[in-house]
């Protein structure tokens, strides 16, 4: 069953093409993830898809609904948690939950099991009384999860909510959302951890405004990198990048943190044919070993590749 449409979906500011016929589908249940650097389009899709901006052109549903013409209905049935920390920090952890759950009109008789699930959710439970201002930022973003979802939405939408949260709390946050599916929520959700994208059952990479890729995390890395990756150290990753660009055989040398990733075309002689190039350039001694691409090599080498088709098209018209 599916529960998010998008086809073609397009988001005009003026001049401006911040979403570019993006189509998608999500089924029930599911973890979704949206990935993008910043200024790709991925909190203007995810706005349009609550409902909270209308789209310029195309169509889609969420949870059944149409998005143009069932708006409240679609929000009767998501929860949204944005960027920013959505609640009021001036107000004690009891006093928001008791807001949130009248702005999403919980019957009085549920009210109270529904504030209590989102209180352990937070790990808060006998601190109802806390200012939230005072809170670290994982339980911030717990709570704001527990209160997004009192109302037991079909569809959740995180944008980016585990942003600047110590890895503690991300692996914890994490913990809630495969809960989350498990029990048949839908969750789509951004992030720009590569690690956080490892759990999401299937993800979308979008780019200036467009998507650009489609696969489970396992497919985008293989599919997207049919070759042998090796791991060059011991020597400045510069020179070794700069020696072993456009050299036969090499398919992309760049710069990794303190080291070099170089993905070879297949064979048994990749790691002679690089040795040798590297000491042929007087980096003798380079350690190179072969390692698994990762899915931030395939995230970092789509871009770079949707990039070259920008330029060959002339540049950005967005």
């Amino acid at each position: 069953m599916i529960a998010v449409r998008a086809d073609n979906l397009v988001k005009r500011f003026g001049d401006f093409t911040a979403v570019d016929r993006v189509s998608l589908t999500v089924d029930k249940g599911e973890v979704f993830g949206f990935l993008g650097p910043n200024g790709a389009g991925k909190t203007t899709t995810i706005r349009m898809l609550c409902c909270l901006l209308t789209p310029t052109d195309g169509t889609g549903e969420v949870a059944g609904f149409d998005l143009v013409r069932e708006p409240e209905k679609i929000k009767e049935r998501i929860g949204y948690m944005s960027q920013r920390f959505s609640l009021y920090p001036d107000l004690t952890v009891i006093q928001n939950l008791r807001f949130y759950a009248g702005i999403y009109q919980i019957p009085r008789a549920q009210r109270s099991a529904r504030i209590d699930f989102a209180l352990r959710m937070a790990g808060l439970a006998g601190a109802e009384r806390r200012l939230t201002a005072t809170l670290s930022g994982g339980i911030k973003q717990r709570l704001a999860l527990g209160a997004a979802i009192m109302h037991q939405p079909e569809v959740v939408f995180l944008d980016e909510p585990t942003a600047g949260v110590d890895p503690q709390s991300r692996r914890a946050f994490w913990d809630l959302i495969g809960e989350l599916s498990a029990g048949g929520v839908t969750v789509f959700v951004t992030t720009h951890y590569m690690d956080e994208a490892e759990h999401c059952d299937r993800l979308v990479l979008i780019y200036s405004g467009r998507k650009i890729a489609e696969a489970t995390p396992r497919e985008l890395v293989t599919r997207e990198l049919p070759g042998r990756m090796f791991e060059v150290g011991g020597v400045p990753p510069q020179q070794a990048t700069r020696a072993l660009a456009g050299r036969p055989g090499v398919l992309s040398a760049r710069i990794f943190g303190s080291h070099s990733h170089v993905l070879m075309e297949l064979g048994d002689d990749a790691p002679a044919r690089l040795s040798a190039d590297l000491a042929a350039a007087g980096l003798a001694a380079a350690d190179v070993r072969e390692i698994r691409a990762s899915l931030e090599d395939s995230f970092i080498s789509l871009i770079e590749r949707e990039d070259m088709r920008i330029t060959a098209e002339g540049g950005r018209t967005r």
